[in-house]
């Protein structure tokens, strides 16, 4: 009898947990159709429309589930790309490596994680001078292992660089995303801590100045307040006031199975399609 209790109950928290993935999945489409309506309404992308509210805890209530789904959208390009930090043949960008220093000293972390993540994922075995770190001190690790030599898929990857602490991890990690090529940085959505990156001259004062300005629906000449602050060489294509890639954070619970789906979804600058480009899945 115990036995068959036991049975019965893991099949139950399997079935609960299928269930809350579909659950899930299906929120995607509902999450699409905010993205394409608001690119078709609206010739910015700030924090102010209805994507960037939380999405409420909304009752699942039909004759085989019992639950309940809540999450949120996030703007990925508020972030700074890590994959920036490559150019067009996979070397290291200059400009947007100082620009991660900077936002590394904003953050109160060491500058040499700008160069040890740009030699994790550019295409050389060269280490840079004086921080790099490549094959052959990630080799000599227990257990060892190599860098990747390609763009990073998803950000947990800067775990495994040399010298990042859990501490260190966490307190980056909001402000960094690992979206496909080159992406600007939406300053109507960005931390102020990633406003800082964009130049030289911005103070923390400076920064959060500017959050001010953007409120009540971001800045009305981006262009204008921006240009003589950020370096010349991010001027071209290192800031925008729109956004391509979005996060949706969806967490199901159905009984007592929880379960949270991360998706980035692609809105296509040109049109409203809105598809999904990755998906991971975690248990809160």
């Amino acid at each position: 009898s115990w036995d068959n209790a036991l049975d019965v109950r893991r099949t139950m928290v399997m079935l609960y947990r299928d269930q809350a993935i579909q659950v899930a999945v299906g929120s995607e489409g509902w999450v699409r159709k905010i993205l394409s309506e608001d690119q078709a309404s609206s010739t910015s992308d700030h924090l102010d429309e209805i994507w960037a509210t939380e999405i409420p805890a909304l009752p699942i209530d039909a004759e085989a589930v019992q639950g309940e789904i809540y999450g949120q959208i996030q703007d990925m390009q508020g972030r700074f790309n890590v994959n920036n930090l490559l150019d067009a043949d996979g070397q290291t960008h200059q400009p947007s490596l100082e620009q991660f220093k900077r936002l590394l000293n904003a953050l109160g972390l060491e500058e040499r994680f700008a160069e040890i993540i740009a030699d994790w994922i550019d295409a050389d075995q060269t280490e840079s001078i004086p921080f790099g770190a490549e094959d052959p001190l990630y080799t000599g690790l227990t257990p060892p292992y190599r860098t990747a030599d390609r763009p990073i898929l998803s950000v947990s990857e800067l775990a495994a660089v040399d010298g990042m602490d859990r501490s260190s991890f966490d307190i980056l990690l909001p402000h960094v995303t690992a979206l496909p090529g080159r992406t600007p940085v939406n300053v109507n959505t960005a931390s102020a801590p990633v406003l800082q990156s964009l130049g030289t001259n911005i103070t923390l004062g400076d920064a959060e100045g500017l959050i001010a300005l953007r409120e009540n629906g971001g800045f009305s000449d981006y262009g204008g307040v921006f240009a003589p602050l950020v370096e010349a060489d991010l001027a071209s294509d290192g800031f925008s006031e729109t956004t391509s890639y979005f996060q949706l954070k969806a967490v199901v619970q159905i009984d007592t199975v929880r379960i949270s789906l991360f998706t980035i979804l692609y809105r296509s600058p040109n049109s409203s399609d809105v598809i999904p480009i990755l998906r991971s899945l975690g248990t809160t």
